[in-house]
């Protein structure tokens, strides 16, 4: 579904403009154009690799989807996977943007995500003195817009480990935490995957050889790097937490079990000692001592009563029992 399709010279936008005249502006000098995709369909993608000159394995990987984050350069255009990572009715949903970047033209098409990028065009459009750049600061613009949107699910992440840790030591909420850091382990690594590969790309276009279209813009892209080290960093920090937190709760299981083998070791100790007079006492050997006085029987009890009661008293002591 087309969203805009937007002719800018010299910094200023012109007009909005069909996409059959997208050719015929691309070629006036000064000039370039801006398109904007939501979930765009097979055929919208073939005019746009007409109207721009697209190259075909780049819109190959458009149609398909489901790309790992990337920059790559096809001649004098460039070709950018990026994955939008938000929470939609509290459940993370990972969407993708692909950027297609020439000299004269910006077409960025987004799947599988309701963020838009109609504020990064009001952005540029209120700083024409960066906008005469070009493509390469709407590049940049589409590309700082997705990397901040990290940094509120990163905040949301430290937040409920922090909720988790507080209740590390709460008495039977082991099993439940443990449950808890792995689902939380599971959205870090989600993100994790979407921020170490677009760190690596963008490593490309501030540094070393950096693509002709970008030469001009390489300051803007080395601030998208530092950005995306810093979010990388605290996902490494967060992951090494979880991992931190999940052992204390296992450590704290191990303990809550060996709390209760001590117990039940106390119990059968006391009850063994029981069970050994009894058992010699019940043995009714015709020639045993006490076996017909006549205080023997409440004076075995007694004993056994009162052993059992000091191994109580001694367990107690102890911490066993």
């Amino acid at each position: 579904m087309l969203i805009n399709c937007v002719a800018y010279q010299e910094g200023k936008k012109l007009c909005s403009i069909p996409v059959e005249e997208i050719s015929d502006y691309v070629k006036k000098p000064d000039c370039f154009v801006w398109v904007a995709l939501k979930d765009a369909e097979p055929t919208e993608l073939e005019q746009m690799q007409q109207e721009f000159g697209l190259h075909e394995l780049a819109v190959e990987d458009a149609h398909t989807g489901y790309q790992r984050p990337k920059i790559e350069e096809y001649g004098d255009s460039l070709f950018a996977v990026m994955h939008t990572v938000e929470f939609v009715d509290g459940e993370l949903s990972v969407g993708e943007v692909d950027v297609f970047v020439g000299e004269n033209y910006v077409l960025s098409a987004r799947n599988r995500t309701q963020q838009g990028f109609l504020g990064v065009r009001a952005r540029c459009e209120r700083e024409p003195h960066l906008l005469i750049q070009g493509s390469a600061f709407v590049f940049y613009a589409l590309m700082d817009a997705v990397v901040d949107r990290y940094f509120p699910v990163v905040v949301a992440f430290e937040t409920e480990l922090e909720i988790i840790e507080d209740q590390i030591f709460t008495k039977g909420s082991q099993r439940a935490n443990i449950e808890r850091l792995y689902e939380l382990k599971r959205k870090v690594t989600t993100l994790k995957h979407a921020v170490a590969p677009l760190l690596e790309a963008v490593g490309k276009l501030d540094g070393g050889r950096v693509p002709p279209i970008v030469a001009d813009t390489k300051d803007y892209f080395r601030d998208v790097h530092d950005h995306l080290y810093r979010i990388n960093t605290s996902i490494d920090s967060i992951r090494d937490t979880i991992g931190t937190a999940i052992q204390v709760n296992l450590s704290m299981v191990s303990i809550d079990e060996s709390e209760v083998n001590k117990r039940l070791a106390a119990w059968a100790a006391i009850f063994a000692v029981a069970t050994a007079f009894v058992g010699i006492w019940g043995m009714n050997f015709e020639h045993m001592p006490e076996l017909k006085w006549k205080y023997g029987y409440p004076v075995s009890l007694g004993i056994v009563s009162v052993i059992c009661v000091y191994l109580y008293y001694r367990f107690k002591k102890s911490g066993w029992l």
